[in-house]
């Protein structure tokens, strides 16, 4: 039986693909759940429709965080951290804090999936941060200061 999926489903397909599922599977775990509808022409034609906005949508992200991460690149960013008198940091800077930090201090809608931190920043200092989203690489400075 042809499928239109409505959502990704791991090891079945992904959402606005059509797919061939077996009768049972397709009417007593896929339709039920309203993972698929059942492929009729209006379902395949909504399918392509929804299939070809979400990768605009996607292809536009793109381009708009790469004009970010370009921003970035000449933007000084200043996190400001409760330390200890090591200089070690009560609470570690992540990419929700970086994240944040980007919007507030440069105006830049960063995602948080966008920023590549191999760990969490621990210390006080000027860090490089490593920024990806799809073919788009760059890195920009962060300064953590104590508060």
């Amino acid at each position: 039986m042809k499928v239109v999926m409505l959502k990704d489903v791991k090891g079945v397909g992904r959402a606005h693909d059509t797919i061939d599922a077996s009768d049972g599977y397709a009417l007593n775990f896929l339709i039920p759940r309203k993972y698929a509808v059942s492929a009729t022409p209006a379902a395949l034609k909504s399918a392509d429709e929804r299939k070809k906005k979400v990768n605009l949508d996607h292809e536009l992200q793109l381009k708009l965080v790469a004009q970010n991460i370009a921003t970035l690149a000449d933007a000084r960013i200043v996190i400001k951290m409760k330390v200890n008198e090591k200089g070690h940091l009560y609470d570690a800077v992540g990419a929700p804090e970086i994240s944040l930090a980007a919007k507030r201090e440069a105006g830049v809608d960063l995602p948080e999936e966008a920023i590549k931190l191999e760990k969490p920043i621990k210390e006080l200092g000027t860090f490089e941060v490593p920024v990806s989203a799809g073919e788009n690489f760059g890195k920009f400075s962060i300064i953590i200061e104590a508060e």
